[in-house]
């Protein structure tokens, strides 16, 4: 295989992120487009020489190697399902379903098809996160003491959105709980979250939260605590802290520019970048990287199915250890 043909579900914005990132490869080929608006899919089909298709026919397309799935998150798992049982290899945004035993289901389905799937925690792949990892497994902090994981967005989402998305948990958090099982290495067990609505009442009218903590704790006794907001004044704020025996790795914002100006006054920066579209174009890059590598030399893909489920039991338990006020007790394993 030296050019990858590949079909993409959902031409919204992170399927033109994927779709755009394609076709500026020369290894790989954006070859149909398929959305539930064909609007949508026409546009990004003009921007990358693609076609448009139906889902159906893209995925039954005997010439495509690849399906990236960015559709809603009630379809993930179906599509999932189908892509690979045609012997297609799957690219698919987080999460697989809302519902870990639906996403244990689809995983049997995946695993009995033989074809690689991997799962869009694309935060693995940011140049600096990466580089903190790697000099974390190298030893430079020592033994892991405590993780600490800051994501803050600059606005909240519509109301209409957060009733559909399954709480801050599952749909913004859930991208954190899998920075930190990657850079624990070691499973967590025991999960307390807390949550407020202080930035929208009317996402507390809607039932979730706007502001939320976890800590997190492995069996070995590591810590992670994770802190989560809608709201950043500032910008989007995407940091990691790694504290352990030796000393500290820390991962910081990115600033639109490096400039500085320094008065009377004190120093004075840029504004960090405004949202994932920025922050995370370089990782989207890369994470696109890894899954054609993957798909080429017939090894396993990183972040895998279970990695989604992992993070998504994560999820379950701080949404239910928010509501009750109590500590919920989890066990990760070969699920």
């Amino acid at each position: 295989m030296t050019t990858m043909r590949m079909g993409l579900l959902g031409a919204g914005r992170i399927g033109r992120i994927h779709g755009l990132n394609v076709a500026a490869r020369a290894d790989a080929s954006l070859v149909s487009v398929g959305d539930a608006s064909p609007e949508a899919a026409a546009a990004l089909a003009a921007s990358t020489g693609a076609k448009t298709a139906t889902a159906e026919a893209i995925i039954s397309d005997a010439s495509i190697d690849a399906i990236l799935i960015c559709t809603p998150t009630d379809t993930h798992a179906d599509l999932i399902e189908a892509a690979v049982s045609a012997g297609k290899a799957v690219f698919c945004e987080k999460p697989v379903d809302l519902d870990a035993d639906r996403i244990r289901r689809c995983l049997k389905v995946v695993e009995r098809s033989g074809k690689p799937l991997m799962i869009g925690f694309n935060r693995r792949f940011d140049p600096n996160f990466a580089a903190l990892e790697s000099r974390l497994r190298a030893g430079d902090a020592g033994a892991i003491e405590i993780v600490s994981v800051i994501s803050r967005d600059p606005s909240p989402p519509p109301v209409d959105y957060v009733k559909r998305s399954g709480g801050l948990f599952r749909d913004m958090m859930i991208h954190d709980f899998d920075m930190a099982r990657f850079l624990l290495a070691e499973e967590p067990v025991e999960v307390f979250a807390l949550g407020s609505a202080l930035v929208d009442p009317a996402i507390g009218e809607a039932g979730d939260v706007d502001t939320a903590a976890v800590l997190m704790k492995t069996a070995s006794g590591r810590i992670a605590q994770i802190s989560n907001s809608r709201r950043a004044t500032y910008g989007y704020d995407q940091r990691i802290e790694v504290h352990g025996s030796k000393g500290m790795l820390r991962a910081g914002n990115i600033h639109e520019t490096t400039v500085e100006i320094a008065t009377g006054a004190g120093f004075r920066a840029d504004p960090v970048q405004n949202f994932f579209l920025e922050r995370y174009a370089a990782a989207y890059r890369a994470e696109l990287d890894a899954f054609i590598a993957a798909c080429k030399g017939g090894k396993a893909a990183t972040p895998s199915g279970l990695d989604g489920l992992k993070a998504q039991i994560l999820a379950d338990a701080a949404t239910e250890s928010a509501r009750t006020g109590k500590p919920v007790s989890v066990t990760l394993g070969a699920l």
